[in-house]
């Protein structure tokens, strides 16, 4: 029985146009340099200055007076230092300040790609036959810094697909917020986890009940400085890691979803944000909430990650920990099995595992489930996305890695009660990067973050060669009869 595979013409390319306005800063003495001579300025010089920057960057920001005077109040310090007093300056002044401090940064001028795809929650207007998906991508600019972006797409009942056009702006959170931590429960945990009793005594004699991460930080900092014991620093490090995951970020609600783009936002994520594999999570009691598993990574040090929110305006981060959440590619099932968490995981960058726990946070004790079987697959095996559920099993769509380091599709097929076991797994790709695909950023490479089900296909969103974006769909039920005899 061979399957046939349509793939679909559209495609999402990377658009050079979609910017953001960061803050920007070159260190304290060039800062305090530079606000000394925009002091000096005469009041008409600065109007001057900053009438025909705001008339110009007015275009390309919702708000661009409002991101200007943010970045004015960050070097507020810097501001006193050069002489000035924040709170006598005109706003034309903070302005122009802000202006110095702020760059654009292109979130998808090198590439859009690795999408995966969930039902949107907003299910109105809709005809018979149609679904509305949300879409997310990893986002690739400058210095290959990736993000979390989003689309929002229309599925008809024929299952061709429409892209929405984006909006006029895109923007980062409005608010970013460190978690809080009290004091007497993150003692507890450190206790627990065996952290040296030097760091926690200096923790409960200079912090106050409640602290932040920033707080926190500090000390940290301080510590590793005073101590060469590679063991101690190496643990001093991952309490960092580990504390700066927790962080909740906001969305202002006058936003479309394409409007929005998660970017790193703390010191563990600085090299991006990788790969996030989205899915609907529905618990025992039948309330739903959106999870995504991603990748943070600062140059050196991976760490995977927990992204959560319910309407896609308000998001919490939060580490994943234990011995079955290492490495890249982990991947939530959409409801708990046997009464606990589930998680497919690739903790040796080779095979695929699985985990269970009572702690979405906390995975011990990984089994490993599948491992490298055909040519095609030799190099490495992993998976694309969350596990689908079907009448027939879990469907698992699989990357692979076969002779020169061509990246394929697959399928697996998983046993409903117990996924340990596998049913059946195909032993040619379902997806190959065809002539017109392979050249990329990374060549021969297709690759997805997840699937879904519709109109009795699966439709499968892929990155094509880590550059740009397609669609593929196969009929599911041919797809399951195969996996079955295979």
């Amino acid at each position: 029985m061979r399957l046939t595979i349509q793939r679909k013409s559209v495609k999402v390319t990377p658009n050079p146009k979609r910017v953001i306005a960061r803050f920007f800063y070159s260190g304290d003495e060039r800062a305090v340099i530079l606000i000394k001579k925009v002091l000096a300025l005469s009041a008409d010089d600065v109007f001057k200055l900053i009438s025909p920057l705001l008339q110009d960057f007015s275009k390309r920001h919702r708000s661009i007076t409002k991101k200007l005077l943010k970045h004015c109040e960050r070097v507020r310090p810097q501001i006193e230092q050069a002489g000035g007093e924040f709170d006598q300056l005109d706003e034309s002044a903070k302005l122009l300040i802000g202006a110095y401090f702020t760059h654009e940064y292109s979130i998808e001028s090198a590439a859009f790609f690795n999408p995966s795809i969930i039902e949107d929650p907003d299910k109105s207007d809709l005809e018979e036959g149609q679904m509305r998906v949300i879409l997310s991508f990893r986002a690739v600019g400058e210095g290959h810094v990736s993000s979390v972006a989003f689309r929002r797409a229309m599925i008809d009942r024929n299952n061709n697909i429409s892209v929405m056009p984006v909006g006029n702006y895109i923007d980062e959170a409005e608010r970013i917020r460190n978690a809080k931590y009290h004091k007497s429960l993150f003692l507890k945990k450190g206790e627990d986890e065996g952290i040296n009793q030097h760091f926690l005594q200096i923790v409960d004699e200079k912090l106050g009940d409640e602290f932040e991460y920033d707080a926190l930080k500090e000390i940290l900092l301080q510590v590793i400085s005073e101590t060469t014991d590679e063991h101690e620093i190496k643990q001093y490090r991952l309490i960092l890691a580990l504390s700066d995951s927790y962080r909740q970020i906001t969305f202002s609600r006058d936003t479309d979803i394409s409007d929005r783009v998660i970017f790193p936002i703390s010191d563990l994520e600085s090299r991006g944000i990788e790969d996030a594999r989205f899915v609907k999570f529905t618990d025992d009691d039948g309330s739903v909430i959106y999870y995504a598993t991603y990748t943070a990574f600062d140059g050196s040090y991976i760490m995977p990650k927990l992204l959560e929110t319910t309407d896609f305006y308000d998001f919490r981060t939060s580490p994943l920990n234990g011995a079955g959440a290492k490495n890249k590619n982990l991947a939530l099932f959409p409801r708990k099995i046997n009464g606990k968490y589930a998680m497919l995981a690739r903790i040796d960058g080779w095979n695929n595992f699985i985990t269970f726990s009572d702690n979405i946070n906390v995975w011990e004790e990984p089994k490993m489930i599948q491992s490298p079987e055909h040519p095609w697959e030799f190099v490495q095996i992993g998976n694309c996305g969350s596990p689908i559920e079907t009448s027939e099993g879990w469907l698992v769509i699989t990357h692979a890695v076969g002779p020169m380091r061509k990246y394929c599709i697959g399928a697996s097929l998983l046993d409903l009660e117990n996924p340990e076991k596998e049913i059946g797994r195909l032993d040619q790709p379902l997806i190959i990067p065809n002539p017109e695909e392979r050249e990329g950023y990374v060549p021969n490479v297709v690759y997805s973050c997840g699937s879904l089900i519709h109109n009795g296909e699966l439709i499968i969103p892929y990155g094509l060669s880590d550059y740009s974006s397609t669609f593929a769909t196969v009929n599911l039920e041919m797809l399951v009869k195969k996996l079955k005899s295979e």
